[in-house]
């Protein structure tokens, strides 16, 4: 089988103190957005995961797709094998989750090959135990999100919203852009996003985008200044809002549909090492040739 991994980009982001978990509380808005990885899951003996291209992402067991084989044999209580091999698309380390949406894409995906017959409730608090952001991937669609990314709700959109996902040629590291953040604000306080998902119910794209925003920006771009421009490219070509999504350093674009969305990508696509007109999707994983 072949399963789809959607990239998650964030529109809004709070940030509230260290947890004595180690993990942040967070107030976020998330969305799935066309932009996937894919993952070709066969049944063998054993374990085999590859990676294409080569050198990609790792194929050892740092990546997140073994860790969920390991979580599903132990839910399952059994060890099955499979052949994974994933097709990478989705910029790395780039704050669009593309190494969480692998991990959701491969419980999905296993737990059919499997016939583990686990919901994807179930499969969400699996995915809980192997990073904070599996949870959002496994469901998908867009979700206010809290705790550390265990707790989703569902939020009404009146449209598929397009965006511009453009991304510097840079990298940056979530727990060191944490620390920063950690660094710059002694006090920080969550604050709700009831505002941006009433403008989402009603499908405002001028006054989502007055609303776009990430406290983990200003970390962000404390270690990586030259990540200060993107927004400014966006903005100059005509994008509604843009922010970093997550830890960055992808920048957002949100647009009003999508002959603007790929107006603004053709416009800002030598500005960046990667640039994708993508649409939010409704759901996580999609399970293509079961």
């Amino acid at each position: 089988m072949k399963v789809l991994a959607p990239a998650k980009i964030n529109l809004w982001l709070s940030v509230g103190a260290r947890r004595p978990d180690g993990f942040h509380e967070i107030e976020s808005v998330m969305q799935t957005v066309s932009v996937f990885d894919s993952l070709e899951i066969s049944a063998r003996e054993g374990i085999a995961f590859d990676v294409m291209p080569p050198g990609a992402a790792p194929e050892d067991e740092s990546n997140l797709v073994i860790k969920s084989v390991r979580a599903l044999w132990g839910v399952l209580g059994r060890t099955p094998g499979a052949a994974l091999t994933l097709s990478k698309t989705i910029p790395v380390a780039a704050g669009l989750a593309g190494g969480s949406a692998d991990a959701a894409a491969a419980l999905v995906g296993l737990n059919e090959l499997w016939d583990g017959r686990l919901s994807r409730k179930a499969l969400e608090k699996v995915g809980a135990a192997i990073g904070s952001d599996v949870p959002f991937c496994v469901r998908g669609g867009t979700c206010a999100v809290r705790g550390r990314g265990e707790v989703l709700s569902p939020l009404p959109a009146h449209d598929p919203l397009w965006w511009v996902i453009a991304v510097p040629d840079a990298s940056l590291s979530t727990v060191q852009v944490y620390a920063e953040f950690d660094r710059l604000n002694a006090l920080p306080a969550l604050e709700d996003p009831f505002e941006l998902a009433d403008a989402l119910a009603r499908g405002d794209v001028d006054r989502i985008g007055g609303l776009l925003r990430n406290d983990l920006q200003d970390a962000a771009v404390s270690l990586l200044p030259s990540l200060a421009a993107g927004g400014d490219v966006l903005r100059s070509a005509g994008a509604a809002g843009a922010i970093v999504s997550g830890s960055g350093p992808a920048w957002i674009g949100l647009c009003r549909d999508e002959a603007h969305a790929g107006s603004v990508a053709d416009a800002v696509r030598d500005r960046f090492a990667f640039v994708a007109a993508a649409t939010a999707t409704g759901r996580g994983p999609v399970v293509e040739n079961p």
